[in-house]
């Protein structure tokens, strides 16, 4: 097998992520995307209004988004200032309030010297530590951040740390907005892999494996089962109802609303980043995670009532409106007795990897398609012949 090609399948941050990394290391990359723009999941949507697919947010206290910042890949990205975490609310019994119940706080501070079992649900287990209505808030903030209506479910170390990760007030927060949404970001990984000199091709579909090299599949995990022939290329993913908005503004207006009751989220998202939408608009995007047989009305209707009390009197105000649903394609989940070391594994065999964020590799989310894409590059570039190597690093090479 060639291994100075590589091919990779899918033009996402993953796939983005692996070329730029095989490139790095002297491998000769070609980028297949479907569909006419690249960004998968992550492209943005063109102006007036720029929204993201989903509720995108980067964490600060991930090594992916160093590595992204480290390779001048994001670009300018802002913080929520204290003003606006000062207005961020909550929804508790139906009304919103500024803070965080008392049993939840010492849930977050002081439940650290706790470890979760992987083997038991977070729930069973949060139960025999903590309040029962200090679970149910944490299930319900965690919601929107794993796009899962019960993460109560789920593995009591898979939650766990992600609560501690993303779930502590404290200022700054850990989250990072991209100026411009995460097609920005989307743009930028472009240009720093075709200066690498990546070929790219957009509205490229491939049906089957090519053979003069090794392949990166960087797809959902629907997509690589077909590509691959591979029926076992499946995990526990959420599904959620999202709606986009663009209103005018009021002076009532609040800025982040985390639904504790039922898991949802609103944001204010031209409040930290006005070039999204034209000036004299307000721009924000909702999400509630679905119940198990919700439709996408019911699912809605619930997220409007959280609208209500962020926005009062949105529907009023609506300039413009875009809902979805994200179904099975949100991450990968963990239920009990799972880490993420048993999720589908990116080294295939026979030179074919696979990446994204439901593979076996650690993180929130995008982290997950960041972490497997640098892996599948590396295992490809230390499996290439000596002398090939060596001619990647010679001086007359180097960039």
């Amino acid at each position: 097998m060639n291994q100075g090609h590589v091919t990779v399948v899918g033009g996402g941050i993953a796939g983005l992520t692996a070329a730029i990394c095989c490139a790095e290391q002297g491998l000769n990359v070609t980028v297949h995307e479907a569909h006419s723009t690249l960004g998968g999941r992550s492209r943005s949507t063109p102006p007036p209004y720029v929204t993201n697919d989903g509720t995108h947010v980067f964490y600060l206290n991930g090594e992916p988004f160093r590595w992204l910042v480290g390779k001048g890949l994001v670009g300018p990205f802002v913080r929520l200032t204290f003003a606006e975490v000062n207005r961020m609310r909550f929804r508790r019994r139906g009304v919103l309030r500024r803070t965080v119940p008392a049993a939840y706080l010492r849930m977050v501070f002081l439940g650290r010297k706790h470890v979760p079992p992987v083997d038991r649900s977070f729930r069973d287990w949060g139960r025999e530590h903590f309040s029962p209505q200090a679970i149910e808030n944490a299930v319900g903030f965690l919601g929107p951040v794993l796009y899962d209506a019960d993460p109560g479910r789920l593995s009591a170390e898979f939650v766990f740390e992600r609560l501690l990760r993303v779930g502590v007030p404290r200022y700054p927060l850990p989250t990072r907005y991209v100026i411009g949404g995460w097609g920005a970001v989307v743009y930028r990984m472009a240009a720093r892999a075709t200066e690498l000199g990546v070929r790219i091709e957009t509205g490229s579909r491939v049906t089957e494996l090519p053979s003069d090299g090794p392949v990166i599949v960087a797809t959902a995990l629907d997509s690589a089962r077909s590509l691959l022939g591979d029926q076992s290329l499946r995990w526990e993913s959420g599904a959620a109802a999202l709606l986009d908005v663009a209103l005018t503004p009021s002076k009532r207006d609040g800025n982040v609303t985390f639904d504790m009751d039922e898991g949802g989220f609103v944001g204010h998202y031209s409040d930290h980043d006005s070039s999204l939408v034209p000036e004299g608009q307000t721009l924000w995007q909702g999400q509630m995670p679905m119940r198990p047989g919700e439709s996408k009305s019911d699912a809605l209707e619930r997220l409007g009532g959280l609208f209500d009390l962020t926005a009062p009197n949105w529907r009023d105000r609506l300039l413009w409106q875009s809902a979805y649903v994200s179904r099975g394609r949100t991450g990968a989940l963990d239920l009990p007795g799972f880490t993420w070391r048993d999720r589908p594994a990116i080294d295939r065999g026979d030179g074919v990897y696979l990446v994204g964020d439901s593979v076996a590799a650690p993180g929130i989310l995008v982290e997950c398609s960041i972490a497997s894409a640098r892996r599948a590059a590396d295992l490809i570039a230390a499996r290439r012949p000596n002398s090939a190597r060596a001619e990647s690093l010679s001086p007359r090479n180097q960039h």
